[in-house]
């Protein structure tokens, strides 16, 4: 088991940033793939970007690609999305995913990202 927490999110004006970060404890993190979800009110979950076991390979949506960046540090079990030039359109909660080599999926509790226009 792996218990995820997320922090890093509230209330930004549009063009700003927040930087997120997803803390797990139970078992190590660089076992998994970990990736960033989100959630808009009346939407389904999307994928915003994900990061390999190592670090080595990223993805991004392409409603992030060039806004975001996501990192991971193993040894300090944390993985980050920092998120710049912020749109309304980015409001939703965010949710950490760590997915074992054996696709079985971990979720944080999630943490709110609000952008005012």
């Amino acid at each position: 088991q792996v218990q995820l927490v997320e922090s890093g999110g509230g209330l930004v004006q549009a063009g700003g940033s927040l930087r997120l970060s997803c803390a797990a404890s139970g078992r190590t993190l660089s076992s998994f793939a970990v990736g960033w979800f989100r959630q808009a009110p009346g939407k389904e979950r999307e994928f915003v970007a994900g990061i390999s076991w190592n670090g080595g390979k990223t993805s991004y949506a392409d409603s992030g690609k060039g806004r975001f960046t996501i990192s991971r540090d193993n040894a300090k079990n944390t993985v980050t999305l920092q998120m710049n030039s912020l749109k309304p359109e980015d409001t939703a909660v965010y949710y950490c995913n760590a997915r074992s080599s054996f696709y079985t999926d971990y979720w944080g509790q999630g943490t709110q990202v609000t952008v005012s226009s």
